[in-house]
């Protein structure tokens, strides 16, 4: 059999009407059309719905598709729960809804044959469907987040479609700070310091990023909430800053 060259791995949490609505055969229509061999890794962080029973069932028609189980430790944890189960020379998040499609990764690919080691989608040319009150903490966020921390060349941080080579994806999350310790927690939890610490540790270790520009709708998933998240962001932010001075994002050689 050949090597995996792509993964694909989806974090979910209580998905069951995307599920339902048939997101996941959309991922996987797709892939089979694709000449490269694959695999999808989709983690449940805990669904209190049917999220968990709907993917079970859905995996045992496709020989390229697996679930983990995990207990709910939100999005950051899930997604480093699959990138550590994943095999593909490139790996690639998304989130189950399919706001930025799975065909999208026909767009970023390419960039890995040019010497790139992380592309990332991003939404900052149109953000089609989303309120104004999202465009306006987009906007605010992307100001606070270039004082603090920088990250040149960097317009969109929080767009859920990410790849990496493998080694790149396996150096970056284990290093990183903010979210090292996994423990259970309630709610949704999607924290916008996740996604900014994967790109300010693959910059500050030396990787080549690369954003690309995808399609994206706006999904309305009722778990954003515009005054939480914008303080808990600002903390975040606040905290990568400080692990950085106290240089928790060097490469420590092991002896």
């Amino acid at each position: 059999m050949s090597e995996t060259y792509l993964s694909v791995v989806i974090p979910a949490y209580n998905e069951e009407t995307n599920i339902r609505l048939g997101a996941l055969d959309k991922v996987v229509r797709y892939l089979e059309h694709q000449s490269y061999p694959w695999e999808v890794i989709a983690v449940d962080d805990g669904s209190t719905d049917q999220t968990a029973a709907l993917i079970d069932d859905f995996r045992k028609s496709y020989t390229g598709f697996s679930m983990i189980r995990n207990p709910h430790q939100g999005k950051a944890a899930t997604v480093m729960t699959g990138v550590a189960k994943s095999r593909g020379s490139i790996v690639l998040f998304t989130d189950l809804d399919q706001a930025t499609p799975i065909r999208e990764i026909a767009k970023l690919l390419p960039w890995f044959d040019r010497g790139y080691d992380v592309v990332i989608g991003s939404r900052s040319a149109r953000r089609e469907g989303a309120p104004l009150w999202r465009r306006i903490m987009a906007q605010g966020f992307m100001a606070l987040r270039s004082v603090i921390l920088g990250l040149p060349g960097i317009s969109d941080t929080q767009c859920g479609f990410k790849a990496f080579r493998r080694d790149a994806a396996h150096d970056i999350f284990s290093g990183l700070q903010l979210f090292r310790r996994k423990q259970t927690v309630t709610g949704s939890m999607v924290k916008a310091g996740f996604d900014i610490e994967v790109l300010y540790l693959a910059i500050k270790r030396g990787y080549r990023v690369r954003e690309v520009p995808v399609e994206w709708h706006y999904v309305d998933t009722r778990r954003v909430n515009p005054f939480h998240d914008s303080w808990q962001a600002i903390v975040d932010l606040v905290r990568i800053r400080v692990n950085a001075a106290r240089g928790r994002y060097e490469k420590h050689e092991v002896v």
